[in-house]
Formats: structure tokens, C-alpha cells, sequence
């Protein structure tokens, strides 16, 4: 392997890397999100005592915004509920 070769192997294997970092990062920051916006959602069902705003459009952003982030709409919805 020529120099020239060992350079362009190495910047290759270099931007995999900080391809890989960059997509760690972004997984953790929308797991880091989605654990807050589960705690908004279980507030705004069970928390809230002032029945004013509406929770359920305020529940649909969150679910809107969820789904933006990961595709699943209703990865918030009923996590450990199982049925049957």
C-alpha cells in the first residue's frame, strides 16, 4: 500500500467514525426527549388539575413532534401496558 493509498484509507475510516459518533449523539439526544416528552405526556393525562387548556391537542403536538423524531406515532402511548 503507497502512502498516497494509507492517507485516503485512513480519512475514509476517519469520516466512518465521526459518521458513527454523529449518529450516537443524535440517538441519545432523542432518547434524552423522548424520556421528557413522556413525563409531559403522563402529566398532562394524570397530573393536571386546570382542565382550561386543551390536553388533547396539546397531547396530538406531542405525538405529532414524536413522530417526526422517530416515525412511531404512539411510541409514548401505553409503554408498559400489556394486554391479555
Amino acid at each position: 500500500m503507497t502512502k498516497a493509498e494509507n492517507r485516503a484509507a485512513a480519512r475514509a475510516w476517519h469520516q466512518e467514525r465521526m459518521r458513527q459518533r454523529a449518529e450516537e449523539v443524535r440517538a441519545e439526544a432523542i432518547a434524552a426527549d423522548l424520556v421528557e416528552l413522556s413525563r409531559l405526556r403522563h402529566y398532562l393525562i394524570f397530573g393536571r388539575k386546570d382542565r382550561s387548556a386543551d390536553r388533547e391537542k396539546l397531547m396530538q403536538a406531542i405525538d405529532d413532534y414524536v413522530e417526526e423524531m422517530t416515525g412511531d406515532r404512539t411510541r409514548l402511548h401505553a409503554q408498559n401496558h400489556k394486554c391479555g
